[in-house]
């Protein structure tokens, strides 16, 4: 199981771990490289307010550049429904040429003849973005005539969004079908990581799932179940558990459809599973709100659970000292407001003093562990949101999927 290769990167394929194919270990000089990244950045009136994923592409786009290919970008950006101006990919290649360090050159279409009349002008070394592949509703049809005018642009594919490998998309697997397909640096360092945490972790291993809802993250807690020596659940999702086992809730968000899964997912678990004992509450989910800790099992009328309590931080503090490897996807409470963030805090500093090997994963704990100022401190910080959720569930990612094999 822990067996790594030199150029190659593993992927749990129905319990087994293959390796995938790396771009490092192949000669591009001179070649058309077709790159899928995930350069979905947030704008603001046409101001990115944050690069994180534009600096995540850098290592796979600079090596080629550095090694002599022809770069060719690929990537979506927002929901649109046909061309909207707005979620153009322009402001994208102005700030990747910053970060880069280098002119990046942009194709005012994905395909046709501006796509080709960009690319036919690159030089050895050169980068371009190409414009939205989600203008095309072919894209997310994955069109196999629209993936074979995508690929015809370049000789080898590369895919390096993990983030957007759960989705079967023209851009994301359709190429594959006409390119040699090798999986970039940041693909590789996410299925590292993944497998470290998951297929071969040191023990004993801990889950620590929190969020709003169960129904989201079911399909993640069974599995998770099968592999856990312990799954600790904080964050709103934990009052679910509580009304099923019939304790008072108060007006504490609780999803009712979910209490069946809530009773199962606890029954399967046993003694595998630790839940808050007690709560900081509140009227309203506001700041400035005066608080009190309730007992988890005697929430009162009006009172809304937002945070785990202290006797709970200790509880789980103690239970992660000493784990092997962590699995962290999801606050404690409601970790954007401060009032409500220290039940979150304490645990991302009993996670990142463990000593384990740490994974941290989901948009929501991404950003409260940049708002608390403890990016750094992990053995490494999932960028893949939904996809890295779907890969906890033991689903096959198809980005992943039609990766060439080491």
């Amino acid at each position: 199981m822990g067996l790594q290769l030199p150029h190659g990167r593993p992927h749990r394929l129905h319990g087994r771990v293959t390796l995938k194919a790396s771009i490092t270990s192949v000669d591009v000089a001179g070649k058309r490289v077709l790159v899928r990244e995930d350069l979905n950045v947030p704008i603001s009136k046409g101001t990115i307010t944050d690069e994180s994923r534009i600096r995540a592409a850098v290592p796979t786009l600079l090596h080629l550049a550095q090694r002599g290919a022809v770069v060719i970008v690929m990537s979506h950006l927002g929901r649109p429904t046909g061309v909207e101006p707005e979620l153009s990919l322009r402001p994208v290649a102005m700030r990747l040429s910053r970060v880069l360090d280098r002119e990046v050159h942009f194709a005012e279409d994905c395909v046709g003849e501006p796509a080709r009349t960009a690319v036919g002008k690159l030089q050895n070394g050169e980068v371009l973005l190409l414009e939205n592949v989600r203008f095309h509703p072919e894209e997310e049809a994955n069109d196999p005539d629209f993936a074979h005018r995508l690929a015809s642009l370049g000789e080898l594919y590369v895919n390096d969004a993990f983030a957007a490998s759960h989705r079967a998309h023209a851009s994301v697997v359709g190429v594959a079908a006409y390119l040699p397909a090798f999986a970039g640096e940041l693909m590789e360092a996410e299925l590292t990581a993944l497998h470290q945490a998951l297929d071969n972790p040191r023990r004993p291993m801990l889950a620590v799932v929190g969020g709003a809802k169960v129904s989201t993250k079911v399909g993640v807690l069974r599995n998770l179940l099968n592999k856990v020596d312990a799954l600790i659940i904080g964050g709103a999702m934990a009052n679910t558990f509580f009304k099923a086992r019939g304790y008072p809730t108060g007006s504490g968000l609780v999803e009712e459809t979910a209490l069946d899964a809530a009773r199962e997912v606890a029954e399967k678990a046993g003694r595998k599973l630790l839940l808050p004992v007690d709560l900081v509450c509140a009227r309203r989910m506001e700041p400035g709100q005066p608080l009190r800790i309730m007992e988890a099992d005697a929430v009162e009328a009006g009172w809304m659970a937002l945070d785990i309590g202290p006797k709970s931080v200790a509880l789980f503090s103690e239970r992660l000292r000493g784990a092997g490897a962590i699995v962290w996807n999801g606050p404690m409470g409601v970790a954007e407001i401060r009032d409500f963030s220290d039940g979150t805090k304490a645990i991302a500093e009993a996670i990142a003093n463990s000593g384990a090997y740490s994974l941290v994963g989901g948009g929501d704990t991404v950003a409260a562990i940049d708002l608390l100022g403890l990016t750094g401190r992990f053995s490494h910080v999932s960028t893949g949101g939904g996809a890295t959720l779907e890969y906890l569930e033991g689903k096959e990612l198809p980005g992943i999927a039609i990766l060439k094999e080491a």
